[in-house]
């Protein structure tokens, strides 16, 4: 199972960061996983079963598609997502899990989901764009 400390990102070179500016390991503090520019940060009060998170530069088409595929996790009790102000590039999403599952295990499964759907979606396309190329051809 992931922990808090597994959701840390990778950076562009693949190998994990480690750098302590990047994580601060105690859940009552703020703690941030970075992604190149992209944060994401755990608001305070975060346990393993319920917790919040701030996404900076992320907006609706993030936090809609995540909230869903997360909630498809039958170990997630409840999953929403909020733009906190329409004038703040923030996305908040809390996520609250049965005792089996910690919501660090819920957001990477959330992630690895969405990432494997819109594989799906690629492929899907990239199919049928050739289908119609060849088809146009002929």
């Amino acid at each position: 199972m992931a922990d808090q400390d597994d959701l840390m990102a990778d950076d562009s070179n693949g190998d994990a960061a480690a750098s302590d500016d990047k994580h601060v390991i105690a859940p009552s503090e703020n703690r941030y996983y970075e992604i190149d520019d992209n944060r994401i940060r755990i608001l305070p009060g975060a346990s393993d079963t319920a917790a919040s998170f701030e996404f900076l530069n992320e907006d609706h088409t993030l936090g809609n598609a995540l909230r869903y595929m997360i909630m498809k996790n039958p170990e997630v009790e409840l999953c929403g997502y909020s733009i906190p102000h329409p004038s703040e590039a923030k996305m908040n999403i809390r996520i609250q899990t049965y005792d089996a599952t910690t919501v660090y295990d819920a957001l990477e499964k959330g992630f690895d989901d969405l990432m494997a759907l819109c594989d799906v979606v690629t492929d899907k396309f990239t199919i049928a764009r050739d289908a119609f190329d060849a088809e146009q051809e002929a």
